[in-house]
């Protein structure tokens, strides 16, 4: 009976990375067809799933699920911005693409799909765990093969809630970004260049609810963008430690940024207010788990820790709350 139907959407599958996309009947993208390539994955894929990681809240402009089952995104690519539309028709994916980032994004369309993603390699230890991957087969590791476009929303989020660090993304990207190539109807953006960021007025990152100290983390990082973006060729770990050098970088961050920048499978985010709260419920019905005994239950999946986590985010599996929710700050009305 668990295979019978899909799961719904809750709070904590979505932050599994877990994206509604409708089951439609993929179309072109009107008469503006763009470059397009065709990919046979090995194995079941979902799309929802593979690419939910990269989205930053319900209206983050850089990224769309169409009800047509298509999965739009904008980035900042090595060749400039492009946009990028993901289709599944059958046992076959196929990738159309505008602008001068177009070639890049479909030369990494497999691996942005999880080509370099080893699902076998995973072992289920735990009921929860084997359940939840067997009711999630086409789940695997996205590679964006791109650092900053990871690192400068993993930064908004820090120490704060979700709806300011989506609010703040969103409002930062469509106030100095640029309008996303392509047929998209002025409805994407693409995410600011590393001078621009670097440019925004004090003014304009108190409006959009960001406070002293993240903003200068990510100018600090954005003045050594290229050096970071480096850290894309490197091993996870070296990445993470090339990460962390900058200031206002610490584990939590660089994990978040390796899980989509390098599809890092044993990744694990230590200093997280929830996870090891939700996984010490999952795994052994400690609610009060810490970071130590959230490692400590998932020494079992060493090498492949990110991906349990994942998959205990996805089960849906959360203890009760026994108090309010974190209030939503705006500093942007002092």
């Amino acid at each position: 009976m668990a295979g019978r139907f899909a799961p719904r959407p809750t709070r904590t599958t979505v932050r599994g990375g877990h994206v509604a996309v409708p089951a439609g009947v993929p179309r072109p993208a009107g008469h503006e067809r763009g470059r397009m390539r065709r990919w046979v994955p090995e194995g079941p894929l979902d799309l929802g799933l593979v690419l939910g990681p990269l989205r930053r809240g319900p209206g983050d402009p850089t990224f769309r699920a169409m009800p047509d089952g298509s999965v739009w995104r904008a980035s900042r690519t090595p060749t400039g911005p492009g946009t990028l539309r993901v289709s599944a028709y059958g046992d076959e994916v196929r990738g159309q693409a505008w602008g001068p980032g177009a070639e890049w994004l479909l030369e990494q369309l497999p691996q942005l799909l999880g080509a370099a993603d080893d699902p076998d390699a995973f072992a289920p230890r735990h009921r929860i765990v084997a359940l939840a991957r067997h009711r999630r087969p086409g789940l695997r590791l996205t590679r964006t093969a791109l650092v900053l476009e990871s690192l400068i929303p993993s930064i908004l989020e820090q120490k704060v809630t979700t709806v300011e660090a989506y609010r703040a993304w969103r409002l930062l990207v469509r106030r100095f970004g640029e309008p996303a190539p392509g047929p998209v109807d002025g409805r994407m953006w693409v995410m600011p260049a590393p001078r621009t960021w670097a440019l925004i007025p004090s003014w304009e990152w108190h409006r959009a609810g960001v406070d002293d100290k993240r903003a200068s983390t990510i100018l600090r990082a954005v003045r050594v963008a290229a050096r970071l973006e480096e850290a894309a060729g490197m091993a996870p770990q070296d990445a993470q430690a090339r990460l962390e050098v900058v200031p206002g970088i610490g584990p939590w961050t660089s994990a978040e940024v390796v899980q989509r920048s390098h599809g890092a499978p044993d990744a694990v985010t230590v200093g997280d207010l929830h996870l090891p709260g939700i996984v010490g419920w999952a795994l052994a019905g400690d609610r009060h788990a810490d970071d130590s005994a959230m490692l400590s239950l998932l020494e079992p999946y060493a090498g492949q820790r990110h991906r349990a986590a994942r998959l205990i985010l996805l089960s849906g599996k959360v203890p009760e709350r026994r108090g309010p929710r974190f209030p939503v700050g705006d500093i942007s009305r002092l």
